[in-house]
């Protein structure tokens, strides 16, 4: 079980180096990034322990002890970070225009409060050695939001509550339950962890499905970890599928967040994707990193939306800056319906002195495919506003979208619901406005430039 002592600093995977000319600056530092397409979402888990008995059990071949309580995950947290490379200032825009819609599907929404409901616990007698496998290790940057099949959630049909230790001496417990609340509410979960002999490095995880009688599924991870070094992580992920209130459409929600920091050196990454897809094409597509390695720190935010019937909104805004107090970044911005549209950025540095230096651009695209219109303009004096003969290209759909999520979803939609009673029927509270729109970045977030 014992973490291996490079595998965190494998996972932080900072890259500095020295940035390109591209305008006046002296001694500075760079930063590799990349700008990915990725998701966003909420996550949650609750649980109430109750009180622990120990019991003992023959087994054939050993006495396993075995623990006995109820409850079930933990309530997860929201926060963020990133990395970033001021070298690329925007997306490639080699995209052709393409155009579709799903047609709808009938689902239904949210998701209602619950009380905890007390079960009965049946113990199983478990041989030696036969615990969940150590997760000790830390989550993998820049790799968005995984699919449901990547993490193997596999939920116990009854309620379990076992603990063993391994031949190495480490520990392990494993617990299942289930939850029930109003409205047809039920949450099964399963929640597992382990530690080292001497409690120097342990892990937990937990897993939950949640339905309700509107419709309303949804299935999520959380996990933690930390090791011998002092490193430590974080990770969550979750997905639902609803009823939108207000256009009575079905959606699919999905969500990651990823964490981990060095227990050596002053060094950690934070990351939040997001996603929302509706059934007629709708699709919006968010992220935030942010990360620190010594003396230097980096932010990156991003974002999609794709409308399904042809407009597109895309953005990025990246920044980075040492503790001498030089800063740089650069941000763009896309919108494009129907091959019209416009095309701006700019690309900035700081010196420690407060001295700054900026280049912003734009670009005119009429919808003719074969006109655009660039002007620009920089601190230095440089200026330009000229009509070139270029094609327009930009994607009017995302490439990833409703028909991909879906079939991606197999588990979450196989998610069975409670029993209805005869005439009882699921309360739907659809509010007296629409939600008002989400801010594109989340709250209690590092500070930004």
């Amino acid at each position: 079980m014992a973490a291996s002592p490079g595998g965190f600093t494998a996972q932080l995977n900072f890259k500095l180096g020295r940035r390109p000319g591209g305008y006046p600056m002296r001694n500075q530092l760079g930063l590799d990034l990349e700008v990915r397409k990725r998701r966003r979402l909420r996550v949650e888990a609750t649980s109430d322990r109750v009180g622990t008995t120990r019991i003992s059990c023959c087994c054939s071949d050993s006495v396993v002890s075995i623990r006995r309580s109820s409850g079930s995950g933990k309530s997860i947290e929201k926060s963020e970070d990133w990395r970033f490379d001021p070298k690329k200032s925007s997306h490639s825009h080699s995209h052709r225009v393409r155009v579709h819609a799903s047609p709808a599907l009938p689902f239904a929404s949210p998701q209602s409060p619950f009380v905890s409901k007390k079960e009965k616990i049946y113990p199983r007698c478990t041989p030696r050695n036969s615990g969940p496998q150590s997760r000790d290790t830390p989550p993998r940057r820049d790799t968005g939001i995984a699919n449901e099949k990547d993490w193997g959630i596999s939920l116990l049909n009854e309620n379990v509550i076992e603990s063993g230790t391994n031949e190495d001496g480490s520990t392990w417990y494993r617990e299942s339950g289930e939850d029930l609340g109003e409205n047809g509410y039920r949450c099964r979960w399963t929640r597992m962890g382990g530690q080292s002999h001497d409690g120097s490095s342990e892990w937990k995880e937990t897993w939950w499905e949640k339905s309700d009688w509107t419709g309303y599924k949804e299935l999520g991870v959380e996990k933690s970890g930390r090791n011998a070094e002092g490193d430590s992580w974080w990770e969550t992920w979750q997905e639902n599928l609803h009823q939108d209130e207000w256009s009575n459409l079905a959606r699919i929600e999905r969500s990651a967040q990823k964490q981990a920091k060095s227990g050596t050196e002053n060094a950690g990454w934070y990351e939040k994707w997001w996603e929302k897809y509706d059934a007629k094409g709708w699709t919006e597509k968010k992220a935030y990193k942010y990360g620190r390695l010594n003396e230097q720190s980096w932010w990156e935010k991003w974002g999609e939306q794709y409308d399904g019937r042809g407009s597109v909104l895309k953005w990025t805004d990246k920044w980075a800056e040492t503790m001498l107090g030089t800063k740089w970044g650069d941000k763009w911005e896309d919108k494009f319906f129907a091959g019209i549209g416009s095309r701006q950025g700019e690309t900035w540095h700081v010196t420690p002195g407060g001295e700054r230096w900026s280049r912003t651009w734009g670009e005119e695209h009429f919808g003719n495919g074969s006109k655009v219109h660039k002007y620009g303009k920089s601190t230095t004096g440089e200026s330009w506003d000229i009509v070139v003969d270029e094609e327009t290209y930009y994607e009017a759909e995302p490439h990833y979208g409703w028909a991909d999520v879906v079939g991606d979803s197999s588990q979450l939609l196989s998610i069975e619901p409670r029993e209805r009673p005869p005439g009882v029927y699921p309360n739907l509270d659809f509010g007296s406005s629409p939600p008002p729109p989400s801010d594109d970045s989340p709250e209690d977030l590092p500070p930004s430039r």
